[in-house]
C-alpha cells in the first residue's frame, strides 16, 4: 500500500515546483547519503560488470544507490546495491512497475527498500513523464554517475539536469567509438573520469564487514566519517557506547570506524 510522503526532502528543491510524492517501503534511506546511477537501456558487458562492481561497492559503504527502474544500467545498478539499500523512482505511477521485465525488481525494492513516484497511482508512464522521472533522480543524488550515454539519450538529459544543480558527474572509461555521450562530456571538461573503483568508493568511508552491523543505522551513519555533534544529535549515547566498546575513534571531531 502507497502513502503519501509527509517530510520534506531537501534535495528536491532543486525542482522548479516541489513535487508531491507516492511512496512504498523505507523512507528513511532517504536520510542515506546517495548516489545516483544511469546509463544505456542496452549497455555492453563491460558497462553491465562495471556498473554492477560501483553499486555494490557503494552499498557496501552504506550509501544508497538511486536509479530509475528502467531495462539496463538501472536495473543492473539496483540489483547490486541490493533492494534494501535502493531508491527507485519510477516514470509512471507508484502501483503500475513499469517496464514489466522488471516489475519483480520493482516489486523487491517496494519490498525492502523505497519506491517513488511524483505521479498519481494509476498513472501510465509516457515520454515526458520519464523526463520528469530523470530529473527526481538525479535530483536527489549527492552525484551523477553515467556509465554509458550515447548523445542524444535520456541519460544525456539527465546530464543536463545534473549540470544546472551543480551536481559532479562521474563516468567510465569507454573506447572512442562506444558511448559517445560521456566521452563528450570529458572532452568539454564537464565529468571526471571513475579510472579504479575501490579509489573511487573509498571517498564514502570503510566497507562493513560485521553482517549485524550492515543492517545498522548507527554503524552506515559512521561509515561516512560524520562529525561527533551529527553523531550525537542522531544517536546521542550510543556514540560513546560505542566508542568504549573500541567500534569507533574520534579525532578531531569526526567519527571513524575501527
Amino acid at each position: 500500500m502507497y502513502k503519501i510522503l509527509d517530510e520534506h526532502i531537501k534535495e528536491l528543491e532543486a525542482l522548479k515546483k516541489y513535487p508531491q510524492i507516492y511512496y512504498k517501503g523505507n523512507s528513511a534511506l532517504l536520510n542515506r547519503v546517495k548516489v545516483s546511477i544511469v546509463g544505456s537501456r542496452n549497455p555492453t558487458p563491460y558497462t553491465r560488470e562495471c556498473t554492477h562492481n560501483l553499486a555494490r561497492a557503494l552499498s557496501a559503504r552504506g550509501v544508497c544507490v538511486v536509479s530509475g527502474g528502467a531495462m539496463g544500467v538501472d536495473a543492473v545498478a539496483h540489483e547490486a546495491a541490493g533492494a534494501e539499500n535502493t531508491i527507485c523512482v519510477l516514470g509512471s505511477g507508484i502501483d503500475i512497475y513499469y517496464p514489466v521485465i522488471n516489475k519483480n525488481l520493482i516489486a523487491s525494492i517496494a519490498k525492502c527498500g523505497l519506491l517513488l513516484s511524483q505521479f498519481e497511482p494509476d498513472f501510465k508512464a509516457t515520454q515526458w513523464s520519464f523526463v520528469q522521472r530523470n530529473e527526481i533522480v538525479v535530483a536527489l543524488g549527492d552525484i551523477l554517475i553515467v556509465t554509458e550515454a550515447n548523445i542524444d539519450s535520456g541519460s544525456m538529459r539527465s546530464v543536463e539536469f545534473a549540470l544546472n544543480m551543480g551536481k559532479k558527474i562521474y563516468v567510465l572509461p569507454h573506447t572512442i567509438n562506444e558511448s559517445r555521450g560521456t566521452n563528450t562530456l570529458l572532452a568539454r571538461g564537464e565529468a571526471t573520469i571513475i579510472h579504479d573503483i575501490n579509489e573511487f568508493v573509498s571517498q564514502f568511508g570503510k566497507e562493513l564487514r560485521d553482517e549485524s552491523h550492515k543492517k545498522d543505522d548507527f554503524f552506515i551513519f559512521c561509515q561516512q566519517n560524520p562529525t561527533l555533534d551529527d553523531a550525537v544529535f542522531r544517536f546521542k549515547d550510543r556514540v560513546y557506547e560505542a566508542e568504549l566498546e573500541g567500534l569507533i575513534s574520534i579525532t578531531n571531531g569526526k567519527i571513524n570506524l575501527i
